[in-house]
Parts: structure tokens; sequence; C-alpha cells
């Protein structure tokens, strides 16, 4: 699978996120503050999870297709588990 651009500056803002969480933590901010920006991190990961995960079955979908394979359940089946299995 190929990785895009948005997929990689998805995660890099992720990990932007991540040292201001660790960053909270070291300054000793509130509770509340912190959890909100790791609430924050998990959405975009989980987002980010998403798009991956569809992008693969759609890559997955055409290739099969183009070979003129109409059988496309184990792909979804594999693409559901894999959401599945991120939360």
């Amino acid at each position: 699978m190929e990785y895009t651009k948005e997929m990689k500056n998805r995660l890099r803002r992720i990990e932007g996120q991540i040292r201001g969480v660790l960053r909270m933590l070291e300054e000793e901010k509130d509770c509340k503050d912190v959890i909100t920006q790791l609430s924050a991190s998990r959405t975009a990961i989980d987002r980010t999870i998403g798009l991956i995960v569809g992008t693969n079955l759609e890559q997955c979908l055409r290739e099969q297709m183009e070979k003129g394979d109409n059988t496309n359940t184990d792909f979804v089946k594999e693409a559901v588990q894999l959401l599945v299995k991120s939360r």
C-alpha cells in the first residue's frame, strides 16, 4: 500500500499533540486540560486509522475488479476486523 502525504502529515500532527501533552505533564497543568488533549489525540489517531483502512480497502477492491474478480467479501471483512481491533 502506498501511504499518502496526507496520512504522514496527520501522524506528524499527532506526534506534535503527544509532545504537547508530555510538556503539559512536565509543567503540571490541570488534569482536565491534559485529558482534553489526550482525547483529541485519540480522536486524531482513530480518524487516521479509518483513513488508512479505507484507502487500503479501496485499493484492494479496485485491484480485484481490474482482475475481474467480484468476490470482495474477504477484503471487506478484513477491513472491518481492523477497525474493530483498533477500538
